[in-house]
């Protein structure tokens, strides 16, 4: 979009239980603030932002290893899931928050699909174990909402908290 920006990994102690909907926000906050905390002049704004996928109450976040990975995709495999990404922008003394949802249906997954998918590597660091702009692709029915969202940065949301990082107002 043409925005100009910095990357500061924030370390912070991320939530894995709980609400999936204030765990998603709760974790982008404290992104967000460890960075504006630690780099007070970074930006005028900072944006700290979260992704999950739930499924019946269950927080499903980035699998540890391949065993968790192969666990995960069998957990989703034939269901509807929500991805869910926390959006926190800190900057021009104002916090601002939100949580974009997207609802993602996985394919059934026989043995065969799973371990060409999980050989490929791409489920490292992909919450839910899956990245649907690259190969997982192949794993996804369809889904409704957001794609964006999905890939991890759900732009519309982003927008909608700050228009002002097009530089159009």
């Amino acid at each position: 979009m043409g925005i100009a920006f910095e990357v500061h990994p924030a370390d912070v102690e991320e939530l894995t239980e709980g609400p999936p909907h204030e765990v998603v926000a709760e974790n982008a906050y404290r992104k967000a603030a460890a960075i504006a905390e630690h780099h007070p002049a970074a930006a005028a704004l900072v944006l700290g932002v979260d992704t999950i996928v739930t499924l019946g109450g269950r927080i499903y976040g980035k699998p540890s290893g391949v065993e968790e990975a192969r666990a995960t995709l069998r957990a989703l495999s034939g269901h509807r899931h929500a991805v869910l990404s926390g959006v926190a922008l800190i900057g021009d003394g104002r916090v601002r928050t939100a949580v974009s949802t997207t609802l993602v249906d996985l394919r059934p997954l026989d043995d065969a699909l799973l371990e060409w998918y999980l050989a490929t590597g791409e489920w490292d660091s992909r919450a839910g174990g899956y990245a649907i702009q690259g190969r997982g692709a192949a794993l996804v029915r369809s889904i409704e909402g957001d794609y964006l969202n999905v890939v991890g940065l759900p732009v519309s949301t982003l927008l909608e908290l700050a228009p002002e990082v097009l530089g159009t107002r």
